[in-house]
């Protein structure tokens, strides 16, 4: 189930690797849509991290929900899913080669706030992370998409003295320098 309103987007699914892909560009669109193009790719992989881990960890099934949501100058996107148990971000990794725990520190490295709680509605969490979102005017620098260039100051008239004598019969002296009579 999708629901959406100016600045909130609700999505709910089972957190398997074929619909995280599917959140990924249903968070890009609805950002494309907000005209937040700059936050696209750190909420696409901040998203794809906190699903892969209700996909890992979370029991007793995958069921969650993706909230997005616009709110005074900042993007917040949080996952809730039933597991109780609230996520740990690990220290540096003993090995630079893992492959698995590196989830949290990407989100915190992509965000400028995260954090976790107990759902106090139903059993469960919350796992969040926040962007600051650009402001408007930020948004309205995008080149124009029917080719239209900026009007610029017209060049300065250039003034050539030209001795009329060497002007061919029936041409002003004007033309003859590619000015305008006038």
């Amino acid at each position: 189930m999708i629901s959406h309103s100016r600045r909130h987007c609700v999505v709910e699914l089972q957190a398997v690797p074929s619909r995280i892909g599917q959140i990924r560009r249903i968070v890009s669109a609805q950002l494309r849509h907000w005209q937040l193009d700059p936050l696209i790719d750190r909420a696409a992989l901040g998203v794809t991290e906190l699903l892969s881990n209700v996909h890992r960890h979370a029991q007793p099934d995958k069921t969650c929900t993706v909230e997005i949501e616009l709110r005074l100058g900042r993007l917040t996107v949080s996952v809730y899913d039933s597991d109780p148990r609230l996520p740990v971000l690990r220290e540096a990794p003993a090995d630079d080669l893992e492959t698995c725990g590196r989830g949290l520190a990407l989100v915190e490295a992509v965000s400028e706030a995260w954090g976790a709680r107990n759902r106090a509605d139903s059993p469960g969490k919350v796992v969040w992370f926040s962007l600051r979102a650009a402001p408007a005017a930020a948004a309205q620098q995008r080149p124009m998409g029917n080719g239209s260039r900026p009007v610029r100051e017209p060049a300065p008239a250039v003034v050539v003295a030209v001795d009329p004598s060497a002007v061919p019969a029936g041409m002003s002296v004007a033309a003859s320098v590619g000015a305008r009579p006038g």
